[in-house]
């Protein structure tokens, strides 16, 4: 039998250095280009690039010349910044040219373990070698440990009581998907003679690029190259109680909601509104679903974000992904026997949902997420940031309105344009990324210790500070954040 062999990466203190030494750098280039024939905005340009520990690549860059070798072969979806990462450890990224990033998107709240975190790489090359895929024409020992751990955990840690069955599938849109063919079959069952398939999502909401869960996401820009969307959508206004009872109705089939709304801007439910879906659903018959695929899984301190709400407004589906993986593709829907009764055979279907690969994968990350090590930690991390966020809008009560958000999903609401902050930040080694409307969001991995917190603030200071009063020229980044 082939032995089997598992890389350990090298700890990052012994990795290539990169010496930050952007002031001697700068001074050296200033003193050459002295007296330099060049034009002034070229100098200019010179001895900025030289004053920035990560300066985007240049046009003539290895970076440059990869990007431009691979581009014509991809379907043109996303706008990206000029940086090509490589590897990553821990909370850094490097990118092809070894230059190193503090990461504070953690793949948009993807992560959660941090980047290339050993147990999960072992666990991966362990399952590898023993069996990935079956197809769920036959059955394999991990689908169900996971399917019953998911249930096992949301009972142990606060979070619906009435939580019984899970669908295991392999993406975030795929999971809302799963639950929104679930309410609509809900739906039909209870009311085979009159209409209940109207669904209603919240404006700020987003769900997914499928066409049922982009149905859901009332976002002109994502919905009308695609129109006309899935019929019987309806669209309310997120934490307002009073339209609730008119908004959901006897033929409604399904609300789905998200705790704390990621791309929409870091916007907080308050518990009275989750509690007055509850009701009313429960009312009129229809399907409560908890979006927590970004929000969930200990990013706010409790497994669950929703176990820090009331148990009154506990949903009947939770769907999740994103941290699940920490990176490889897997999601899940989790249903109580109010939806699961309703499900036949043959109602829905996933081929590479729940191989033994990524079963086994999400085990492993459900492990940590839900240990005391972890969800512990949060408060601790989590007050830290706001501390410097605090700092910041004293330092800038101009362009710095607003704080939200809970644990490590937090928003900070500029008044401006964010764009030129993320690009200042980057170029000084720090990746942040935005949200809703003029709102950087701060998604890091939940590992991340107090002292690369206060790492990461310093340059976002610093990066603040060249933009706002330096009045610093840095290249925008037209359509960099794209959504889930």
């Amino acid at each position: 039998m082939a032995s089997r062999h598992i890389f350990k990466r090298l700890p990052i203190a012994l990795r290539a250095p990169r010496a930050n030494c952007s002031a001697a750098r700068y001074a050296s280039t200033a003193a050459a280009l002295k007296g330099s024939s060049l034009p002034q905005g070229v100098k200019d340009s010179i001895t900025r690039e030289a004053s920035l520990p990560t300066p985007d690549p240049s046009s003539t860059s290895k970076t440059a010349g990869l990007v431009n070798q691979q581009l014509p072969y991809m379907v043109p979806t996303y706008v990206r910044p000029p940086p090509m990462f490589e590897k990553g450890e821990g909370c850094y990224l490097w990118d092809v040219e070894n230059r190193r990033y503090l990461d504070l998107t953690a793949g948009i709240a993807v992560n959660a373990l941090g980047h290339c975190d050993e147990g999960v790489a072992r666990v991966i090359a362990e399952q590898a070698q023993q069996l990935m895929h079956t197809s769920n024409l036959y059955h394999n020992p991990l689908t169900g440990l996971l399917s019953k751990q998911l249930i096992q955990l949301t009972h142990a840690t606060g979070g619906f009581a009435s939580a019984t069955r899970t669908f295991i599938c392999n993406s975030g849109s795929e999971a809302n998907e799963a639950a929104i063919k679930f309410a609509r079959k809900v739906g039909k069952s209870l009311s085979p003679d009159k209409p209940k398939h109207e669904f209603v999502s919240f404006h700020n909401s987003f769900h997914g690029r499928t066409m049922g869960s982009l149905s859901a996401t009332p976002n002109p820009k994502y919905q009308q190259p695609f129109s006309p969307m899935v019929p019987g959508f309806r669209y309310g206004t997120f934490n307002d109680v009073d339209a609730v009872k008119d908004l959901v109705t006897e033929g409604t089939c399904g609300v789905i909601v998200e705790p704390i709304q990621g791309e929409g801007g870091v916007n907080v439910a308050t518990p009275e509104f989750l509690i007055a879906l509850r009701k009313r659903c429960t009312e009129v018959g229809a399907v409560l679903i908890f979006d927590e695929i970004q929000c969930g899984l200990g990013r706010t301190g409790t497994f669950w974000a929703h176990a820090g709400y009331p148990k009154e407004c506990h949903p009947d589906i939770v769907t999740t992904a994103k941290a699940l993986g920490n990176g490889f593709p897997i999601g899940a829907t989790i249903v109580n026997d109010f939806v699961c009764d309703h499900i036949k055979t043959g109602d829905h279907g996933t081929t590479f949902g729940g191989n033994p690969l990524g079963c086994r994968v999400a085990s492993y990350i459900l492990s940590r997420l839900s240990s005391p090590e972890i969800l512990d930690a949060i408060p601790a991390k989590s007050a830290a940031f706001v501390k410097h966020f605090d700092a910041l809008h004293k330092r800038f009560p101009e362009k710095i309105k607003e704080v939200r958000g809970q644990g490590l999903i937090l928003g900070l609401q500029l008044d401006a344009d964010p764009t030129p902050i993320v690009t200042a930040a980057r170029e000084r080694g720090l990746l942040v990324i935005t949200c809703g409307t003029n709102t950087l969001r701060f998604v890091p991995p939940l590992i991340i210790t107090e002292a690369e917190i206060d790492e990461g603030m310093a340059i976002l200071a610093d990066a603040m500070e060249s933009v706002w009063k330096e009045g610093e020229q840095v290249p925008g980044t037209k359509g960099q954040q794209e959504m889930q």
